[in-house]
């Protein structure tokens, strides 16, 4: 990639900084890869799939392979707090917090990379995907029928990955990425003076309980060598401080990578809440809504992004997945295809992923962009 091009893609990428589109609301993000891919020469689009996702694809020659590319477009709820920051966002309250600025852009190299390359035949389909921090984007483009209407042999994605030297990509064997789902658990009871709290049923109490016990799910009730997380990270309860209120809600998140310890969460969760609510004489409502399966790399095509980023950059080999999740299993479920981490370099200083301080390390863009058009060529060559 020339250096005029990899400067072309860092002013993109800081203007979708500057002007994040959230989760469901991508109009802007959307509109803005649309008018760069036509400013590349790109004219087959298609927009406003699967919510605010785009679709674009590249043909040549009589080749009758084809292949995905996949770029997330969405932002976050979190206010930056980069104040130093030319470039920081100008929407209150919402920003690129995980770095999906840098994956659209990236994704918008790719396509120049390969419009300028005639060294491949068949079909590339390059996906931009609105929804993927929870509002289920990928399967709101898999139900209007994203692989009959562009159809693939495998697809590919990537995610940036603060404390991977900048510019490795990572490579996993299978898992790379967490199965996970959002609970919420509803205390409700009876509200009363809290002075008086032998008039009441506490929620509170039940509530305080329960943050506490649901750990004892994977300490005692998953393997030991099965990964899991319960993680309460909301509380709503409460109206004034001199009474026991009537209702409290615990909201969270819990990851899993193998089914059976994602069952034992589900089940622990109901058990849990269920037996609190029954000690302390308020009733407990679990709800449970997954949000993504195991992102697991299919072997040939796991292999042959390895080679193809042993082609552009330096390759490891030897990391664990995590526990965080992805979108991008949703697609894995429907045709093969892998997931890589391309290093976004040091994480210290709130550099990393969902910290308001973070900001995507734009000297990767032009890594991830080769690495995209080399595994297509690739997929397309055999």
């Amino acid at each position: 990639m020339d250096t005029a091009f990899a400067e072309t893609l860092t002013s993109w990428r800081r203007h979708l900084h500057a002007h994040p589109g959230l989760t469901l609301h991508e109009e802007g993000t959307a509109a803005f890869v649309v008018a760069k891919l036509r400013e590349i020469g790109v004219t087959e689009i298609t927009e406003g799939f699967g919510g605010h996702g785009v679709v674009a694809t590249l043909r040549r020659g009589g080749g009758n392979r084809s292949v995905g590319l996949r770029g997330d477009m969405d932002a976050l709820p979190i206010q930056e707090v980069n104040a130093d920051l030319p470039h920081r966002s100008t929407v209150p309250g919402v920003m690129h917090a995980c770095g999906h600025d840098g994956h659209t852009t990236a994704l918008l190299g790719a396509a120049k990379l390969l419009l300028e390359d005639g060294g491949w035949t068949g079909t590339v389909h390059l996906v931009f995907q609105p929804a993927e921090e929870g509002g289920g984007g990928a399967r709101s483009m898999i139900a209007e029928g994203l692989f009959q209407r562009f159809p693939m042999d495998r697809i590919f994605g990537w995610h940036n990955w603060p404390g991977l030297p900048a510019g490795t990509v990572a490579v996993h064997d299978k898992a790379v990425m967490a199965a996970g789902a959002r609970f919420e658990i509803t205390f409700d009871g009876h509200a009363a003076h809290a002075a008086l709290p032998h008039l009441s049923r506490d929620p509170m109490v039940a509530a305080g309980h329960c943050i506490v016990a649901l750990q004892s799910i994977v300490g005692r009730n998953l393997d030991p060598l099965a990964g899991g997380v319960v993680s309460v990270t909301m509380v709503h309860g409460g109206e004034a401080q001199n009474q026991i209120p009537a209702q409290v809600v615990l909201k969270g998140t819990a990851r899993w990578l193998a089914d059976s310890a994602g069952e034992a969460i589900k089940e622990g969760l109901h058990r849990v809440a269920e037996g609190i609510a029954a000690t302390c004489a308020v009733r407990a409502t679990v709800g449970w809504r997954q949000g993504v399966e195991v992102t697991a790399n299919s072997p040939a095509e796991r292999d042959l992004a390895a080679t193809a980023a042993a082609a552009v950059a330096p390759l490891r080999r030897d990391l664990p997945a995590a526990m965080t999740g992805e979108d991008f299993s949703w697609f894995l479920k429907e045709v093969p295809g892998a997931f890589v981490w391309i290093g976004n370099g040091p994480a210290e200083g709130g550099r990393e992923l969902h910290n308001p301080h973070y900001d995507f390390n734009d000297a990767v863009l032009p890594v991830a962009s080769g690495f995209l058009a080399e595994v297509a060529k690739r997929a397309l060559g055999g």
